[in-house]
């Protein structure tokens, strides 16, 4: 059944009978690609290798300072089939810690330092000149500003097709809406990274949802297993006490505060479990007063930034996702690898990737009682918790892979550029 957009996934084709894990999954099970059937992680070209050179392919990006989408990013040019792609990095801002690792896999990274003093017309015309001396086959940005300025630099430089990576459901922003709305002639396929984000695109921004698809953020899961438990014992957490973990930006959009509320209901049902915040944003300091003046204030830490967020994700009894918006959000996916079980609120992307008491428990979001109910239930049920993370890696592992990310991209880029055999255009699927 198509939603009321229009849009349809392959899972309303694909849902089979119930199996030892619960019943068929709501979200697209291999059509969250929604480009084609993936079983094979990276399909093989159509046609023979030497038959060609490889396409160039020019990415842009806002910044490469460590976020959801810069990781995405990294992971996607960093494992491109170089026989078939030649990759090249163009990032607005000046240079960040996220450049290192693409250079050290032999990937140009050209930073374009773009500020208030130039303007955007002067990066709009930089990038284009850039452009203009790759040549790149297709380009792809990411995030709004890329987006934007990309979509203007690209069509100037007269790249054959350009693809933009819409990664949030930029709610706060009708401006931003709107000029995407506007500019979105200039793009051949919009990348939606949650199903959530192609609904809110199309019903809300007004983008066609022919030149919509969704493919999903994915996870290293090597990289994942090979991270030990942080000793939260070293941030304030006695031995043998429990945790509640928060990760993310302490700003608005992420509600850190709803924590704090359900945690007022929470603690003093469980004496030995602690709250930890991990993130900066222009709300730390209002949620330290709050915190400062309950009554469990020895039992909430503030963090800050940290670089050992998927041990501490370990050394936790479960994740607290309480966003009012989001796209797909990596935390969520992180913890799921990760065998932690998650709470969280009902933004986009989150029941892409969770079945309400199946694999996570989902609450309204803006609901401090239910998320507090929602908590206190995993606490108190360690078969439930166990459960959930089990079922949670099993999802994971089957569908929100790295591999299958840069397959589904590579089908995406093959389709667009004509390389791939015909045929396979009855598998394609737009949302």
């Amino acid at each position: 059944m198509a939603c009321r957009t229009g849009l349809a996934t392959e899972a309303q084709a694909r849902r089979g009978p119930c199996s030892r894990h619960g019943p068929a999954p709501s979200w697209p099970q291999p059509g969250v690609l929604l480009v084609s059937d993936s079983r094979s992680p990276s399909p093989k070209p159509i046609q023979p290798q030497e038959s060609r050179p490889p396409h160039r392919i020019a990415f842009c990006i806002t910044e490469l300072d460590p976020g959801g989408a810069e990781k995405n990013l990294v992971q996607l040019v960093t494992r491109l089939d170089r026989r078939r792609w030649e990759p090249r990095v163009f990032c607005l801002a000046s240079e960040g810690p996220l450049a290192q690792p693409l250079r050290d896999a032999g990937i140009a990274v050209i930073c374009l330092n773009a500020s208030r003093r130039f303007g955007a017309a002067s990066t709009v015309w930089r990038l284009a000149r850039h452009l203009q001396r790759f040549r790149p086959a297709l380009l792809q940005t990411f995030l709004f500003h890329a987006n934007l300025v990309g979509r203007l630099a690209g069509r100037w430089a007269g790249v054959p097709r350009i693809v933009s990576g819409i990664r949030v459901a930029e709610k706060d922003a009708p401006v931003r809406l709107r000029l995407d709305r506007w500019t979105n002639r200039l793009v051949d396929k919009n990348v939606c990274v949650s199903r959530g984000v192609a609904e809110f695109s199309v019903r809300h921004a007004g983008l066609d949802s022919r030149k919509c698809v969704v493919i999903p953020n994915g996870v290293d899961l090597a990289e994942i297993d090979r991270v030990p438990p942080a000793d939260i014992t070293s941030v304030g957490v006695p031995p043998g006490h429990r945790a509640i973990l928060f990760v993310g930006r302490l700003a608005p959009q992420k509600a850190p505060e709803l924590l704090l509320e359900a945690a007022e209901l929470v603690l003093p049902r469980f004496p030995d479990v602690h709250v930890l915040f991990v993130g900066e944003g222009p709300l730390r300091s209002t949620l330290q007063r709050r915190a400062v003046a309950s009554s469990h204030a020895e039992r909430i830490h503030f963090l800050g930034r940290r670089a050992d967020v998927i041990g501490l994700m370990k050394a936790s009894s479960c994740l607290a996702l309480t966003s009012r918006w989001e796209g797909m959000p990596n935390v969520v996916l992180e913890a799921m690898a990760a065998g932690v079980p998650v709470v969280a609120t009902e933004a986009e992307g989150v029941s892409d990737l969770v079945q309400n008491g199946l694999s996570g428990l989902i609450v309204p979001v803006g609901d401090a009682p239910g998320l507090a109910a929602a908590l206190s239930r995993l606490l108190s049920d360690s078969t439930l918790s166990s459960s959930l993370a089990h079922e949670s890696q099993v999802i994971v592992r089957k569908w929100f892979t790295v591999d299958r990310l840069v397959g589904a991209y590579e089908r995406l880029y093959e389709e667009l550029l004509g390389a791939a055999d015909r045929s396979a255009r009855r598998n394609f699927q737009t949302i």
